[in-house]
């Protein structure tokens, strides 16, 4: 059947609109980008020394996504100022997939701690995967009196400003959890801040510092050797590492505070990209072997699409912004 000229020509002229559509045009691009993604190795940008816990949770999912997508998935640690060097360079970055950043708690509390930050977090990036949380422990030195955490509370009001607390640093996310436990008990401890939490950790053990909320992979060997006693845990719930030491909720309902970790990307990465990797980061967060090393490491998974990471994010900058106006902490 011959059709009309006028209909071959009307769809002649559709076909050309179609094709030069801008958006239309856009999906195909982005979506091809995927396809491809990644042709060349690919840049973890880490905020903390190498050693760390950031660090070892993302050499995990990086080796992951090394083996599942065929290219170098290379945890590169840029730590300095917070954790903002690292950011800002991640910001600044070409947006195309192979610059991202190892996102952790620090970067929902920084944004009211710095009020002269050259980018916003939560306007210049974008989610990527969540990959779970590490609680604290709400740890004393041996000799210290209280045994409970509600002895250790009314210690606190009947002697406030003499307890000593450590932190790995001003505005740290051990800092900020401790702080907070304060604005919700009600209580005041005298912050001693140290360079990170390992020249800390002794000093607590000793007896020169009264308490500190150390991350549970840190602790856990001086817990259990009774060198730390354990008050409780910052998570939501009891952990089984520590399945006889409970939750503060328990006693403050409410109360959480864990470090955070999860991928995050340049804004204007296609979010094709950022689907492919969120795909991978969630079935590596349900493999066996994956799940065993994170749980080794007392990582709470998390995994989900961006948009959740999204506003989780955002409601833990709101959460910490409340908690530094609180305590007035001031960057060192």
């Amino acid at each position: 059947m011959t059709l009309p000229r006028r209909h071959v020509l009307r769809w002649a002229t559709g076909a050309a609109s179609l094709a030069l559509s801008p958006g239309l045009s856009l999906v195909f691009t982005q979506h091809a980008a995927a396809q491809d993604y990644p042709a060349r190795p690919v840049h973890l940008i880490g905020e903390t020394p190498a050693g760390g816990s950031p660090d070892i949770i993302a050499r995990v999912i990086g080796q992951w996504l090394q083996d599942r997508l065929g290219q170098p998935f290379i945890v590169d640690d840029r730590p300095g100022a917070s954790g903002n060097l690292a950011t800002e360079y991640v910001v600044n970055s070409t947006p195309d997939g192979y610059t991202l950043l190892v996102a952790i708690s620090s970067n929902a509390i920084n944004p009211s701690l710095f009020s002269d930050l050259n980018f916003n977090f939560m306007r210049d990036m974008q989610t990527v995967g969540r990959l779970g949380s590490i609680p604290l422990v709400v740890a004393v030195t041996p000799s210290f009196p209280a045994q409970t955490l509600p002895e250790f509370i009314a210690y606190l009001k009947a002697n406030p400003g003499k307890v000593t607390m450590a932190s790995g640093g001003t505005g740290s996310p051990a800092h900020v959890a401790e702080e907070l436990f304060c604005m919700t008990a009600g209580v005041n401890m005298m912050h001693v801040p140290y360079r990170g939490e390992g020249p800390a950790l002794p000093d607590v053990m000793s007896g020169q510092i009264n308490v500190i909320f150390a991350a549970m992979p840190a602790s856990l060997g001086y817990l259990k050797a009774g060198k730390l006693r354990p008050l409780a845990v910052t998570a939501a719930t009891r952990q089984p590492a520590l399945p006889d030491v409970p939750a503060v909720s328990e006693f403050l309902p409410g109360y959480e505070a864990s470090g955070w970790y999860g991928i995050v990307a340049p804004k204007a990465v296609p979010r094709a990209i950022v689907d492919k990797l969120n795909a991978e980061i969630n079935a590596a967060l349900a493999d066996p072997t994956v799940k065993a090393r994170y749980a080794d490491l007392g990582l709470i998974l998390s995994p989900g699409p961006p948009e959740d990471f999204t506003k989780f994010v955002a409601a833990e900058t709101d959460k910490w912004a409340k908690v530094v106006k609180f305590a007035g902490i001031q960057p060192q």
